[in-house]
C-alpha cells in the first residue's frame, strides 16, 4: 500500500466535499498540482465507494462552478492502490491570469491560491492586477512608463489618415491608450512616437558565426510602423535574385522567400516582450536569424504556436498593425514559414523565439566575393560593369556615389554603366527613383 503526503503540489481528501471547488481554483491560480480523493489526512488509502456519483459531482464543479472554464487544464483519472479506487485530479497551472468560484466572483472569497499546503485568499490588489491582465495587453505595455516625455505622433496620425481613419487630436492619445493611469506616456506610446529611445539593429556578419561584423545599421529610434517599413525595404534589397534565362518564361530564384521572412519580422515585432529589449535581425553568409524576446505568450503551447493559433502578446500593438493592413488576425504567419522551411527553423525557449531562414544554395554561389556571371556568349562586359556587378552582389543598396568612390571613377560613369547593365538584362531597379536599390539577375 502506497503512503501519500500533502505538499505544495498535492492535496489529500478522504472523500468528495464542496470545498474541492476552492482547492481546484487555488491550484489553477498557483502552479498546478494534484487532488487525490480517497486518502485520509495521515496519507492512508481508504478508497472511494461511490465512484460514478463522485465523478459526476467533480465534472459539474469543473464545467459550471469555476470561471473562466478550466476544462482544458484539468484531467481526471482513476488510480488503483491495494485493491481500492482513488480519484486523482491533475490540475495544470491556469492558462488565464486568474480563476474564481462563480458563486463568489472575483473577490477574496472567490479567489484562492495555493501557498504551501494550504489555500489562502488572494488580496484585493492581487485580484485586481491579475483580472486586468485578461483585458489589457498583459498590461505591461500600457502600465510601463516611457523613458521619454514630450512625445509626438505625427507619423502615426499620417498612417491612419492615409488609411481613411478620422483622426481627432483631442481624443487621439486616449483612443490609442498612450498614457498610463498616472497620465504619463507608456511603453506603447514610446514605440509609436516619432522619436524614441528604442533601437532596432540590422547586422550582417562576414561568415556563418558572429566573430566578424561586416555591417551594422540601426533602423530604430522612431515610430515602429516606419521602422517596419524601413526593415522591409532593406530586406527587399537584400533578397538577391538570379534568373534562369535558358527557359521560357524566365525563372527567377530568390535568396529567401519574401513572404516567410516578412511574417517572421511581423511576428517578432508584434509578439516581442519590449520590456526586455528590441528584436534583432542578423544576416550571415548562409542564413538570416530573426530573434524576439519573451518566449511563447502566456497560455500558448508549442503545438498551438506551430498550428498558427493567434494569441498576440501585445494585442493593442497587433490591432494597430491590423488597422494598417500590415498583418492579419488569422495566425497564418507561422504556418507560412513552416510550409516553406519546416518546423526546424524555429528555436523556442522560455526567454526567446529564434527563426533561422536558410538561404537558397543556388543563389548563394552568386553572392561570394568572387562574382560568377552565368555564361552568355552574346553579352560582354567592360571592366566597370564587372566591378559594378561585384559590388551590387555584395550589397544591393549601394548609392552611385559610394560605387564611384570604391571603383575610382566618376558618378556619371557609374550611372552610364548602370544603364548599360539594365539594357543587358543583368540588373533591375527596385524601389523609388530616389533610392538606388537593385536586383542582380544572374
Amino acid at each position: 500500500m502506497s503512503q501519500y503526503f500533502e505538499s505544495e503540489k498535492v492535496e489529500l481528501k478522504l472523500k468528495y466535499t464542496d470545498v474541492i471547488c476552492r482547492e481546484i481554483v487555488a491550484f489553477l491560480n498557483a502552479e498546478g498540482g494534484q487532488i487525490i480523493i480517497g486518502v485520509d489526512d495521515k496519507g492512508n488509502v481508504v478508497g472511494v465507494t461511490k465512484i460514478d456519483e463522485t465523478l459526476k459531482k467533480i465534472s459539474d464543479v469543473i464545467t459550471t462552478q469555476i470561471e473562466p472554464n478550466p476544462q482544458e487544464e484539468i484531467r481526471t483519472e482513476l488510480k488503483f492502490d491495494s485493491g481500492k479506487t482513488l480519484i486523482v485530479l491533475n490540475i495544470l497551472k491556469g492558462s488565464k491570469n486568474i480563476y474564481c468560484q462563480k458563486k463568489y466572483g472575483f473577490s477574496s472569497n472567490g479567489c484562492a491560491i495555493r501557498i504551501g499546503t494550504t489555500c489562502k485568499e488572494m488580496t484585493s490588489e492581487q485580484i485586481r492586477i491579475r483580472y486586468e491582465k485578461n483585458f489589457y495587453d498583459e498590461e505591461y505595455m500600457l502600465k510601463k512608463k516611457s523613458s521619454r516625455s514630450g512625445l509626438s505622433f505625427k507619423e502615426l496620425k499620417i498612417y491612419y489618415s492615409e488609411k481613411g481613419f478620422h483622426v481627432d487630436d483631442s481624443s487621439f492619445e486616449a483612443n490609442f491608450n498612450l498614457k498610463n493611469r498616472d497620465g504619463e506616456y507608456n511603453l506603447l506610446a514610446e514605440l509609436l512616437a516619432d522619436k524614441n529611445n528604442i533601437p532596432f539593429n540590422f547586422v550582417k556578419f562576414n561568415g556563418e558565426d558572429k566573430s566578424a561584423i561586416s555591417e551594422r545599421n540601426d533602423y530604430g529610434y522612431g515610430c515602429i510602423l516606419s521602422v517596419y517599413e524601413k526593415i522591409k525595404a532593406r530586406l527587399s534589397a537584400e533578397n538577391i535574385c538570379i534568373s534562369d534565362t535558358t527557359v521560357r518564361p524566365r525563372k527567377d530564384i530568390y535568396l529567401f522567400d519574401h513572404d516567410a521572412v516578412n511574417e517572421a519580422i511581423l511576428n517578432a515585432i508584434v509578439h516581442n516582450d519590449w520590456t526586455i529589449t528590441e528584436p534583432q535581425i542578423s544576416i550571415f553568409t548562409n542564413r538570416m536569424e530573426i530573434l524576439s524576446y519573451g518566449g511563447l505568450p502566456r497560455g500558448m503551447n508549442i503545438e498551438e504556436f506551430y498550428e498558427g493559433i493567434s494569441h498576440p502578446r501585445n494585442s493593442t500593438l497587433m490591432r494597430i498593425f491590423l488597422n494598417m493592413g500590415l498583418t492579419e488576425h488569422t495566425g497564418h504567419g507561422v504556418p507560412t514559414i513552416i510550409k516553406k522551411y519546416g518546423k526546424e527553423v524555429f528555436e523556442i525557449s522560455d526567454n526567446y523565439i529564434k527563426c533561422r531562414i536558410p538561404f537558397d544554395k543556388k543563389v548563394l554561389k552568386y553572392t561570394t566575393r568572387e562574382l560568377r556571371i552565368i555564361p552568355d556568349n552574346n553579352i560582354s562586359f567592360n571592366k566597370t560593369e564587372k566591378a559594378l556587378l561585384k559590388l551590387l552582389v555584395e550589397d544591393t543598396t549601394r548609392t552611385t556615389e559610394e560605387m564611384a568612390s570604391i571603383i575610382g571613377v566618376t558618378k556619371r560613369t557609374i550611372e552610364r554603366n548602370l544603364v548599360s547593365l539594365q539594357n543587358k538584362g543583368k540588373i533591375e531597379k527596385i524601389g523609388s527613383k530616389r533610392k538606388s536599390d537593385w536586383k542582380v539577375i544572374g
